[in-house]
């Protein structure tokens, strides 16, 4: 039997600092959070054996460049929604699976696979051979505008983010094509799990050295082949409801579109994308009259955008590899590799 932990003021505020800084020293968050780096660990500690929040890597920025993300609506057969969702979260290309309101889709799926040819394997070869799906539309990722990294919490006054963000490397490689060997596959492998594994541990389960590995890792985040997520359960979160909005809107306007959309407070991800619609947005929204608020304060700002749909997420079952439960605590892990 799983815990019930009462989160506190104290627990939002390091979440959001670890949304910022995820594997900051608990000595480097201590003074900025006005407690010692033991009650950070402890904290930590709790909240992540309850499932209320987890920090891994996930695809960086130069993934949506060079590799394919996919959003795959699937249409079932009624009752197979529930076993279909257990399968497709034992996939490594499933990286996020949602169970959905009635409407265009019973689940959707962010797909993310290496090259077009592994994407297409995934589509023929696994999921067509799945019983009880009806019907599959695939949209193709054209580019990556906002992903879910980006989303906080919100709980740090103006002072603690500043003293977070002045003390953050903002140093960057050019975006480019990494090639990866086997020690940063291992590497992945692990963080894909646990994003706070320390250089000593991370060089164990690599068989190479520390120092290596602070190497490493400065390579795969500089160059965006990776990033760090701390995410949290819905609980923790406020039970937000996650709607995706497709949209149409003409070319010229998809950079004011995306600009616009980032610019809400709940917008988890925005990507242009293949098909009759051209915009793909996921936003968490307080309720379900929210979503009408939403679509209309858009249109209101961007008199070029048509909503052609509008997809309501019921249970997250897997994010990012993470699988949860159906109060949105993560209860283990399926790990993804789309690198």
């Amino acid at each position: 039997m799983r815990e019930t932990v009462i989160s506190s003021e104290l627990d939002l505020a390091l979440v959001n600092a670890l949304q910022l800084r995820p594997r900051a020293a608990w000595s480097e968050l201590a003074p900025v959070l006005g407690v010692t780096a033991g009650t950070l660990a402890r904290r930590w500690e709790r909240l992540t054996g309850s499932g209320l929040a987890w920090i891994y890597a996930a695809p960086g920025r130069e993934f949506s460049r060079s590799r394919c993300t996919a959003f795959v609506l699937i249409r079932c057969r009624p009752g197979a929604r529930s076993r279909l969702a257990a399968r497709l979260s034992e996939f490594q290309e499933a990286a996020t699976i949602e169970v959905t309101g009635p409407g265009s889709a019973d689940l959707l799926l962010d797909v993310l696979a290496p090259d077009l040819p592994s994407l297409s394997r995934f589509l023929t070869e696994k999921l067509d051979r799945l019983p009880g799906i009806t019907s599959v539309s695939c949209l193709f990722a054209t580019s990556l505008y906002v992903e879910g990294s980006r989303w906080r919490l919100r709980s740090l006054d103006p002072a603690q983010l500043t003293a977070l963000n002045s003390s953050a490397s903002t140093a960057r490689e050019p975006l480019r094509t990494v090639e990866l060997d086997p020690v940063d596959r291992s590497l992945l492998g692990h963080l894909v799990r646990d994003g706070r594994l320390g250089w000593a541990e991370l060089a164990q389960l690599s068989d190479t050295s520390p120092a290596t590995v602070r190497r490493r890792l400065r390579r795969l985040t500089d160059s965006g082949v990776l990033t760090f997520r701390c995410d949290i359960a819905a609980p923790l979160a406020g039970r937000p409801v996650p709607v995706s909005f497709l949209a149409q809107v003409p070319a010229r306007d998809i950079a004011t579109v995306h600009r616009t959309l980032a610019a809400f407070p709940d917008c988890r991800l925005v990507a242009g994308v293949t098909g009759p619609a051209n915009v793909f947005a996921t936003l968490w929204v307080h309720d379900i009259g929210d979503i009408q608020r939403r679509e209309t304060a858009l249109c209101a700002r961007l008199p070029t955008l048509t909503v052609t749909d509008r997809i309501v997420g019921l249970h997250t079952v897997k994010r990012m590899g993470h699988l949860l439960d159906h109060d949105g605590s993560r209860t283990g892990t399926q790990p993804i590799s789309p690198w």
